[in-house]
């Protein structure tokens, strides 16, 4: 079945008249009921060639998807049923196609750019929410990237124009298409003056000054070339606001100018590397005073000392300073809980404690969930849920065994 798409010929129709064709539920919908409509003619785009599909209303339903099927026509998914037969008004989010339609002919310039500067193909292009990426045949550099930009741009300001036409296949073979088309038959070109010719089906300014301009916000190797991600018109302003309101909040906490950020930024994490170094010095200096007075007042068990407490506000690197400082006393066996469960624990011993603290974990958990284990000098768990008394009653035995 074949359809009128009116976009294959003015992008810029905003609300259109068409006739119903078929209305059927979608099989397999959710409880909000969906329908597939066709229409004898639609200005509404599918999903296709990189492109999302456009958004809008047909009569009082609003349409979620638009699909292109095999057949030639296009199905427009709607949240209410229309009737077969009757003529309803089509409305496109103009908001959501201009983006589409500057992003979709700012690719083409920035794709004729690299081709011009570098005989660097584009493979494929993705139109996404937030950004819209190209696949170069080549990896490209930092250099390439700028030249690119500014030679697409100069495009873009030059205002030039931007048409559609369709030829046939003998025609097609005799042009200077820029990439070899994918599909037979009849072919639907789209032509930047003096710049890009190219087979598209996607909607696109009528001149390149409608794109606005086009930046690179990105780049990666990939798959033996390179990826690029770029943003056009209003999207480039959006994401200026996002960058611009983040480096004022930045600036205004670090005190300084723009281009003293990426210094300020480093000494910042330099002296916080110095601060989480002294801090762990401290740590460990306390928790060598605080396990003396832990081993000093635990009680003994036949031929050793055990230590079983619980420990506020610790997490698991201070239970294991900790321990490990207790446990340098001979003739020590210690087990140290967080002190709120779900608990953590850290088991140690001395060298001359015959107890394996990884056992103990390994019964600690069985007991009482979570996972843990370690070796027989060391081992700690996480995720026991018993109450905080019986968490240590069991510890003890375990460790005075």
């Amino acid at each position: 079945m074949s359809i009128e798409r009116l976009y294959y010929t003015d992008a810029y129709v905003r609300t259109f008249d068409a006739r119903v064709v078929t209305c059927a539920p979608v099989a397999g919908s959710s409880d909000d009921a969906r329908y597939a409509v066709r229409l004898d003619s639609s200005a509404f785009y599918p999903t296709s060639g990189g492109q999302p599909f456009d958004t809008g209303t047909l009569g009082p339903a609003h349409v979620l998807d638009v699909i292109d099927d095999a057949d030639g026509a296009v199905t427009h998914i709607v949240d209410a049923p229309l009737e077969s037969g009757t003529t309803v008004t089509g409305t496109i989010d103009w908001t959501r196609r201009f983006d589409h339609m500057q992003q979709h002919t700012g690719q083409h310039v920035l794709s004729a750019a690299f081709d011009a500067l570098f005989d660097n193909r584009t493979e494929s292009f993705h139109l996404g929410a937030d950004t819209c990426s190209i696949d170069l045949a080549k990896e490209v550099t930092a250099h390439d990237i700028a030249a690119a930009v500014d030679e697409a741009n100069r495009v873009v300001w030059e205002d030039r124009l931007v048409t559609v036409r369709f030829v046939s296949p003998e025609e097609a073979a005799g042009l200077p298409l820029r990439k070899e088309p994918a599909r037979e038959g009849p072919l639907r070109l789209v032509q930047v003056a003096d710049f890009d010719l190219s087979a598209c089906g996607g909607t696109h300014v009528a001149r390149t000054g409608g794109i606005g301009i086009i930046v690179v916000s990105g780049w990666e190797r990939f798959r033996g070339g390179s990826r690029v991600q770029f943003l056009c018109g209003g999207r480039v302003r959006q994401r200026f606001d996002l960058w611009r309101d983040a480096l004022q909040s930045t600036m205004k906490h670090l005190s300084v100018a723009p281009q003293e950020l990426a210094g300020a930024i480093e000494r910042l994490q330099g002296e916080n590397k110095q601060a989480a170094r002294a801090l762990r010095t401290a740590q460990e200096r306390l928790a060598v005073v605080d396990a003396q007075a832990l081993v000093e007042r635990a009680p003994l068990a036949g031929d050793r000392r055990v230590v079983v407490e619980s420990i506020a506000d610790a997490d698991a690197s201070i239970l294991k300073a900790l321990a490990a400082a207790a446990a340098s006393h001979a003739g020590v066996a210690v087990a140290l809980f967080s002190a709120v469960p779900p608990s953590l624990v850290v088991v140690a011993r001395h060298s001359d404690v015959t107890v394996d603290a990884g056992a103990v974990v390994k019964a600690l958990v069985g007991r009482f969930g979570g996972k843990g284990g370690g070796k027989p000098d060391l081992a700690q768990g996480g995720g026991l849920t018993g109450s905080t008394e019986d968490l240590r009653a069991a510890a003890r035995e375990l460790l005075a065994r």
